[in-house]
């Protein structure tokens, strides 16, 4: 079948036989070439229409002038531009009032770089490798402290972020840490950067901020379900966690009626490590008939004949006998939900993205890392573009005939 050929318009077809016309383009950078030397051109008309718009009057009108102010000559002026920099006339009047538009006095910007930089910025780029790139594409430098004003630029909306009203309810959430290192002066250290992933009512994940802090402790875990709750959520169904000693006791002193759960996937790497690698197969197999049997009996039946098979490991099989109770409670909801609440899995795919951006190296200070990881969280929410996880429809719908959750869900389904 042949595929009907694309509409030109007209005008454009002819411009651009122009210039091939006049500059005779050999190569994609000769083109390239001819589109910067275009560019020039093209400012001083639309410089030049604003002036006539300005004055009441074109360059060639002869009749009568209602006002004194002439045309007075042309300035130059270079502007960076997306083709590289070129060299334009801005015309000028006799009492100063013109005040272009397209090209406003003191800019000589015109390549709108800053998204550009903030984008490089969040992929982790240095400042040495953003000027770096900036100049190969774009035929002008940068230097860092361009770069540093571009992304301070960004603070206020990230304190912004950070004391944002958040939702009254979420019916998930999921807590991670992960260590940076940060450096004063000479002096260099790691510190806690807390993170918690959140699923609204309606099934829409959001991250609800990103704190610091010197180590990871109940204590600073505490302040931060507090800082939460100031921002307006009234309550959260359930919290999975890797298992910070005193964690679940913390949640719970902010949030009476959540649900903490460990994370099973971290479960069982805390309980591989007393197993001999050529057997770690057939424990995980073993495993898996526990916490991913249909029902509690089945698991209670499954996990006996786990601790028999596995008894000549008793360190292995101590970590699930501490930690039964949060196998045995995955059990009073419905399949779709313990899908969701057993792992930290969503997590910690984010904190791998940062880590991703902040395995270059310590960060001189506080902001710069927080302004690294805020640019990171919109790129995350930018591919999220407000879907909604897996299946939420019948988690919902088994979260529903849960009578823990039912008047929960109706209070604030619709807010």
């Amino acid at each position: 079948m042949t595929m009907a050929r694309i509409k030109r318009d007209p005008k454009k077809v002819a411009l651009a036989q122009a210039i091939l016309e006049a500059y005779q383009p050999k190569s994609v950078e000769d083109m390239q070439d001819a589109l910067k030397d275009v560019f020039g051109p093209m400012f001083e008309a639309m410089l030049k229409g604003e002036m006539n718009n300005h004055l009441g009057y074109d360059s060639n009108d002869k009749s009568p002038k209602e006002n004194d102010n002439r045309r007075n000559g042309y300035g130059k002026k270079t502007l960076k531009t997306t083709q590289g920099e070129i060299e334009i006339e801005v015309p000028r009047d006799r009492d100063g009032s013109f005040e272009p538009t397209i090209v406003p006095k003191r800019q000589k910007d015109v390549s709108a770089i800053e998204g550009k930089v903030l984008a490089m910025y969040a992929r982790g780029m240095s400042q040495r490798d953003i000027s770096k790139t900036i100049e190969d594409i774009y035929g002008f430098s940068v230097s860092h402290e361009m770069i540093s004003d571009i992304t301070d630029s960004i603070l206020d909306e990230l304190n912004e972020w950070r004391n944002r009203p958040l939702k009254k309810c979420y019916a998930f959430t999921f807590v991670d840490c992960m260590y940076v290192t940060l450096r004063n002066d000479y002096e260099v250290k790691e510190c806690a950067v807390y993170v918690i992933l959140g699923y609204d009512l309606q099934g829409h994940k959001e991250i609800l901020g990103i704190w610091l802090s010197e180590s990871e402790s109940k204590n600073y875990w505490m302040q931060i379900f507090d800082d939460i709750k100031t921002r307006g959520v009234e309550d959260i169904f359930f919290i999975s966690m890797d298992g910070v000693s005193g964690l679940e006791a913390g949640a719970k002193a902010i949030f009476l009626n959540v649900v903490v759960q460990r994370c099973i996937v971290h479960l069982i790497r805390n309980s591989i490590k007393y197993i001999p690698s050529k057997d770690y197969k057939k424990y995980t197999q073993s495993l898996k008939k526990v916490y991913g049997a249909p029902n509690l009996k089945a698991a209670n039946i499954a996990f006996d004949s786990f601790k028999n098979e596995w008894s000549q490991y008793p360190g292995a099989v101590d970590v699930w006998v501490r930690n039964f109770a949060h196998i045995e409670q995955l059990y009073d909801y419905g399949s779709d939900v313990r899908k969701v609440m057993y792992t930290t899995n969503a997590i910690e795919s984010i904190n791998s993205s940062f880590r991703k951006v902040t395995k270059k190296g310590s960060f001189p200070n506080e902001n710069a890392l927080f302004k690294l990881l805020y640019l990171r969280s919109k790129e995350l929410e930018d591919k999220w573009d407000g879907g909604v996880v897996r299946n939420w429809s019948m988690v919902l719908n088994q979260l529903m005939v849960n009578d823990k959750f039912k008047n929960r869900i109706d209070k604030y389904i619709n807010l």
